[in-house]
């Protein structure tokens, strides 16, 4: 009991310096007609040590560890908003469907650098920077959950659109898994297959007293959330100014773990620049949730809307917040449609850093069938191996479900 109440105590502190915080930047946004705009951003950087360019050297520096050569691209969409790119491309007479990866909440491409050399060893890679998020431009966007959703797909068909692609593998992790479907939901035609790592968004909220099959998060965080909710949810990052990084750090020490390779002082740098800019793609997600992290708009609702045609491969962590649930459901309602559900045993979350050669494998054997996909459109029937196996009625057998090996940790600061 004592120690809940000093982190209630430690809570209601943060949350006033928060206020006393915003407070100081109201100031600051009245005088800066006086002071000029290069006066207020010398004001933030002094409290809070971030820039564009710190961002990209910090990603510079950990995407130094991936060994394939990359194409960098800034590629401009509507509105003078621009999304930032790399393409990792394979000159083959046989062209394979090209690879699209979208990466989730306060993250951005840096975070794949596990996964890129083996994924591109294939077929061409594209990695982009969420609208909002990472090197990307960072819009204002609706505080209306359905139009900020829309604001997000028309970024990346948009984007589709000035790379001249035609038809891609989508890929998603946690937020971007919710975007991806959300993009397979309008524009099917484009999607050869959706690859959905750890999707957030999916379930409904359960009704008051009702258990949600998800770990139950703890009190203190409850009262976090509740604290804080005003304020978007990596606003404590930005507060705490030249504390920030150190934040970071001692939110995610478990990073340290996942990226076994990678200089902690990397990892962390690119993590802090990322979550330290303008909070734009983080307002939208916002919009998105209600309570503690719950879609508006549950993504398990509306997924039997996706066409028949488009193959899904949903890939969990075993100790993952995500409840893999969600993946026997959706097998379940689409019943005449391609749904494979994996669960990686060992892995939370972050599946594609916490058992990347798993991760990766399960990844190419799912474009892999996209390939043979491909091949049968002309036709409009199923290769016989689909037929056979993976489409057919839901059976929860011991062979195909995994239960959780040990407790799932709960991520406050990144998804």
């Amino acid at each position: 009991m004592i120690i809940t109440i000093l982190k209630i105590w430690i809570i209601v502190l943060i949350h006033a310096g928060i206020k006393r915080k915003k407070m100081r930047y109201l100031k600051l946004l009245k005088s800066e007609a006086a002071s000029g705009m290069f006066g207020w951003m010398r004001s933030w950087w002094n409290w809070c040590p971030t820039s564009e360019l710190l961002l990209k050297q910090a990603e510079e520096r950990l995407i130094s560890y991936v060994h394939t050569a990359y194409e960098d691209k800034i590629v401009s969409i509507s509105k003078g908003n621009f999304i930032r790119t790399i393409c990792m491309k394979q000159d083959t007479e046989n062209e394979k469907t090209p690879l699209v990866m979208v990466h989730g909440f306060g993250s951005g491409v840096g975070l794949w650098v596990k996964n890129l050399d083996a994924l591109s060893s294939q077929r061409t890679l594209f990695a982009f920077d969420v609208l909002g998020f990472g090197r990307s431009s960072r819009p204002k966007f609706s505080n209306n959950a359905t139009n900020a959703e829309r604001q997000f797909v028309d970024s990346i068909e948009e984007w589709r659109e000035e790379m001249g692609l035609n038809k891609f593998v989508l890929l998603g992790h946690s937020l971007g898994g919710y975007l991806s479907a959300a993009y397979a939901l309008r524009y099917p035609q484009r999607v050869q297959h959706l690859i959905l790592i750890d999707p957030w968004g999916f379930p409904e909220r359960p009704p008051p007293g009702q258990a949600s099959g998800r770990p139950r998060v703890p009190m203190w965080i409850r009262a976090l959330v509740f604290l804080v909710q005003p304020f978007n949810p990596l606003a404590l990052v930005r507060a705490a100014g030249p504390w920030g990084p150190s934040l970071i750090q001692k939110f995610r020490p478990d990073f340290k773990n996942r990226f076994k390779d990678v200089d902690d002082a990397i990892l962390y740098d690119y993590i802090y620049h990322c979550n330290a800019q303008a909070p734009s793609g983080e307002t939208a997600f916002r919009s998105l949730t209600e309570s503690v992290g719950w879609a508006k708009y549950p993504m398990l609702m509306r997924i039997h809307e996706i066409e028949e045609r488009v193959p899904i491969t949903m890939i969990y962590g075993s100790r993952s917040w995500i409840d893999n649930e969600t993946g026997w459901k959706v097998k379940d309602l689409r019943k005449d449609s391609f749904v494979d559900v994996h669960v990686v045993k060992g892995a939370g979350h972050h599946v594609y850093t916490e058992r990347p050669d798993e991760f990766n494998r399960l990844v190419m054997q799912a474009c892999d069938v996209s390939d043979k996909l491909a091949e049968e459109d002309a036709v409009g029937e199923l290769p016989q191996f689909l037929e056979d196996d993976a489409v057919r009625p839901f059976q929860r057998t011991e062979s195909t479900l995994t239960m959780r090996d040990d407790p799932p940790r709960v991520s406050v600061v990144l998804d």
